[in-house]
């Protein structure tokens, strides 16, 4: 029994599927199908049940699968302990941020940064927050960035900035006319959000509840939801209110008119009660590298991204 077939199972239960849980273990399916069936024969019980369409684990397989996952996070824990013993700033950082803060933000605290730890390599990608939460807890991240509320076991968070929601628009909108927007009248007009899985939609839904359909009462909502194609952007919704397709809504950083003159799109604020999202730091309790958590909440507090 070896760390890395433990890693296969646990990919393997996670994304019931061997192709996907190959290509996420970078190797090719064979050697992953190889690799189960030689543990499973080793402990000598099925950990999966195969069928054509899925994988998942068996009863048993599935109280396997989630001891390996503490395997994995203490061995983890083990190389983060041997890391602190070096140079803190010295080591790679390994950086998650979600999909709807990413762009917004790296660009601004990637350089400060870059200024403040000259010789800490950062590896950054992005995710749904399901995803970031699983790699965080995995210690294939070691930091990620999201929108609260989050909450984790044995894993600290730590709010960074609160950022207020503004409408976006074309500026030939009638809405362009307000000062500021209630939540009422968007309730005449085409709202483009992003698919299932983005936190952010339902925060859009949170804070603007009149906006959620309604199938036992169609007459007290008149938006119409458009929702983006899957895998879409904030700039996908971007592109799409420049297009003339509709109106939507987006934290305050991700609402500037870049690619666009100032007289195809304007923002308003909502009139009462703006909403916001509060973005935080999370980072396993165990991860000894306090200095360079530090001084990257440091180099994101520096940075002026609203």
């Amino acid at each position: 029994m070896t760390l890395t077939e433990l890693k296969y199972i646990v990919t393997l239960a996670q994304e019931q599927h061997f192709g996907r849980a190959a290509e996420k273990c970078f190797v090719s399916q064979p050697t992953l199908s190889i690799a189960v069936k030689k543990l499973e024969e080793e402990l000598g019980v099925a950990l999966f049940e195969r069928s054509k369409t899925r994988v998942k684990p068996t009863p048993l397989g599935e109280t396997i699968v989630n001891q390996a996952q503490l395997v994995l996070e203490q061995t983890s824990a083990i190389k983060d302990m041997a890391t602190a013993g070096k140079d803190q700033l010295n080591s790679p950082l390994q950086v998650g941020a979600i999909f709807t803060i990413g762009p917004y933000l790296l660009p601004h605290f990637i350089p400060e940064l870059q200024l403040r730890a000259p010789d800490m390599p950062l590896y950054v990608e992005e995710g749904y927050t399901a995803t970031l939460r699983q790699r965080l807890r995995n210690g294939e991240l070691d930091a990620i960035i999201v929108s609260l509320p989050f909450t984790e076991a044995d894993v600290v968070t730590q709010t960074l900035y609160e950022e207020p929601f503004v409408i976006l628009m074309p500026k030939t909108h009638p809405l362009a006319a307000y000062e500021t927007v209630s939540r009422e009248q968007l309730d005449q007009h085409n709202i483009l959000l992003l698919g299932e899985g983005h936190c952010f939609r339902d925060q859009i839904f949170e804070a603007c509840p009149n906006l959620r359909s309604n199938p036992d009462n169609h007459q007290n909502s008149r938006s119409k939801i458009r929702t983006a194609a899957e895998g879409s952007s904030l700039e996908t919704l971007r592109h799409m209110v420049a297009s003339g397709l509709g109106i939507t809504i987006l934290p305050a950083s991700a609402a500037t008119h870049r690619f666009y003159s100032n007289d195809l799109l304007t923002t308003r604020s909502f009139d009462i009660h703006p909403p916001t999202r509060i973005v935080a730091l999370a980072w396993r309790a165990s991860f000894p590298r306090h200095k360079a958590i530090d001084m990257l909440r440091q180099a994101i507090n520096q940075c002026q991204i609203l």
